[in-house]
């Protein structure tokens, strides 16, 4: 099937073969017909990159009544660039539609200039939760007349938090209209939202549920973690025409990694929480447009990017949930593109790695950091390339090479070739002279580093030590190996003494030096298992607290005296 099968209007038809657009992808093939066809709602499963946009945006266009003044479609999506990205399409898949208009609403900008192109009576709304539910409580956005509702990445907003946002603005909509909702994967918050949202529901699914992109190949990259870093900028090396997003567990962490990036020299910046809109807007327009070869974000600030051509994602950190490496690995190989997600992982990482093989469907590759000759020949190869295809200036050039030719008389071919590559090369010739081994295994038979063998013991806590309980167990797929790496994750680069580990039905013990306790356990707070964060306090017997019911007890920790540790 190709576009012109699909009865769709002329000028839509011109404007996206002008656009490029020649074989529509498998998600486009399923859905234009169908929204064009059926009465129906829809569920659609695809992953980022599959050309989700068109998909919904070619069949509604196609439908708009240009003659009607109301707003006809609101799609919902979880950012702003996500937002402005989609409003920009609509325009482009438009462009021959004499009189149709669509206006992008979303935050971090003036609401007074919204609300005046609201009032130019657009048929299509693109928006923000957030922004499109502040303007309906001004009684300036107004959907009694929506035909359709859409929906787009779905699942990010629900880990965003709109939740509630999504309610109030579904309360607004006419009873009887067509919603679609366009996600990733079908978590269970996503089949609960069918069923509230939705009725008489399609499902269609590209590829299987909650699975990888086949266009996408997963490698990962086994170190120490005081290695990671040293471990990234090999892989960077490496690939000399990357083009990555790098993704980092906090703020801190991504602010970190940044800086030490730029320091080294590479074009890198950040993308974090801590940013106004404005240093946002700055960071992504300079990665948009290449001028930054590296983007260091968190998953927050990253969602609803929309980048083309991504070479490679790195995970410098692995995710809490398994959701949110689908949709790193999601950035990259988009439409129809080949693309490489990357995870520098540390010994205790492994089961991880095999958790999210098992969810996507999909193997991880063991590949090795690379070693100092490895980059210096990738690099070489690279400097001769750029040489080889450097456009010359013959008008400008030609007049000094009498002088040139002069001074170079004493150097033959050999020798002058030698001058020329050493003056680009020899930093990366000095830099990885005597470069070590990054490379680590799994060590079978001493699996905790940080201690001795967590189940060498029994007994009472030993001097020293402190006992944590974490209200995570074998009923959340909680192990020793699990719970050793997430400590590991978060005291990040120190080194901290951990002892017996004791692992029950609905929760767990840990020892760990008293010195640090506060430390790991301020630390485990900032952690999930399975979407739900971790309690973790100081634990005085060898049970559960009387009051602590279940796992999933929200009582108050215990206090301690942070000087004190």
């Amino acid at each position: 099937m190709n576009f012109n099968d699909m009865d769709l209007r002329p000028e839509i038809l011109k404007a996206i073969s002008l656009m490029g657009f020649e074989k529509p992808t498998d998600v486009q093939v399923k859905t234009i017909p169908y929204i064009l066809e059926n009465n129906k709602d829809l569920v659609a499963l695809a992953q980022t990159g599959t050309g989700k946009t068109a998909a919904f945006g070619l069949p509604i266009i196609n439908q708009v009544q240009l003659e009607n003044d109301q707003i006809q479609s609101l799609i919902l999506c979880p950012t702003r660039e996500l937002c402005m990205q989609i409003a920009r399409d609509f325009q482009s898949f438009s462009k021959y539609i004499e009189g149709f208009k669509v206006v992008p609403v979303y935050g971090g900008t003036s609401i007074d200039n919204q609300i005046r192109s609201i009032k130019k009576r657009p048929q299509i709304i693109v928006g923000t939760p957030g922004r499109s539910l502040d303007l309906i409580k001004r009684k300036v956005l107004k959907l009694g007349s929506v035909k359709w509702f859409v929906l787009d990445e779905a699942d990010e907003m629900l880990n965003m938090g709109f939740k509630e946002d999504l309610d109030a603005i579904f309360q607004e909509m006419p009873k009887i209209k067509h919603t679609f909702l366009f996600s990733a994967t079908m978590s269970q918050e996503i089949a609960r939202m069918g069923k509230l949202y939705m009725q008489d529901t399609e499902e269609i699914s590209v590829g299987k549920k909650n699975s990888g992109s086949d266009n996408v190949e997963h490698y990962y990259y086994m170190t120490h973690a005081r290695d990671r870093y040293l471990g990234l900028k090999r892989i960077v090396d490496v690939n000399t025409d990357i083009y990555s997003i790098v993704f980092c567990r906090t703020r801190r962490e991504t602010q970190e990694v940044a800086e030490k990036l730029v320091a080294d020299g590479y074009d890198a910046d950040s993308l974090h929480g801590d940013l106004s809109q404005a240093q946002r807007d700055y960071v992504m327009n300079k990665f948009r447009r290449r001028h930054l070869q590296i983007l260091v974000a968190t998953d927050v600030a990253a969602r609803g990017l929309d980048v083309n051509d991504l070479t490679h994602v790195i995970n410098f950190s692995l995710p809490d949930d398994i959701e949110s490496y689908t949709h790193r690995s999601g950035r990259t190989g988009r439409a129809g593109k080949k693309g490489i997600s990357m995870a520098i992982i540390n010994m205790r990482e492994m089961h991880r790695v095999r958790a999210i093989e098992r969810s996507i469907n999909k193997k991880f590759t063991s590949k090795m950091i690379p070693n100092g000759k490895e980059i210096c020949e990738a690099q070489l190869f690279k400097l001769i390339d750029k040489i080889k295809n450097i456009e010359i200036n013959h008008e400008q050039i030609d007049q000094y090479l009498p002088m040139i030719f002069e001074k170079f008389e004493n150097l033959d071919r050999e020798e002058l070739i030698k001058h020329l590559v050493s003056m680009e090369f020899n930093r990366f010739l000095d830099y990885y002279k005597n470069a070590k081994d990054l490379n680590t295994t799994v060590r079978e038979s001493r699996p905790y580093e940080q201690g001795s063998n967590p189940r060498a013991r029994q007994g009472m806590t030993r001097q020293g030590f402190s006992r944590i309980f974490v209200n995570k167990g074998e009923v959340d797929n909680m192990n020793p190996g699990y719970l050793m790496g997430m400590i590991n994750d978060a005291m990040g680069s120190k080194r901290i003494k951990v002892g017996k580990i004791d692992i029950k039905d609905k929760f767990s013990f840990v020892e760990v030096e008293s010195e640090s306790v506060g430390e790991v356990i301020d630390g485990l707070a900032t952690v999930k298992v399975a979407g739900a964060p971790i309690k973790a306090e100081i634990s005085r017997s060898s049970t559960a607290p009387a009051n602590r019911k279940n796992n999933n007890y929200r009582g108050k920790r215990p206090s301690y005296d942070r000087k004190r540790y």
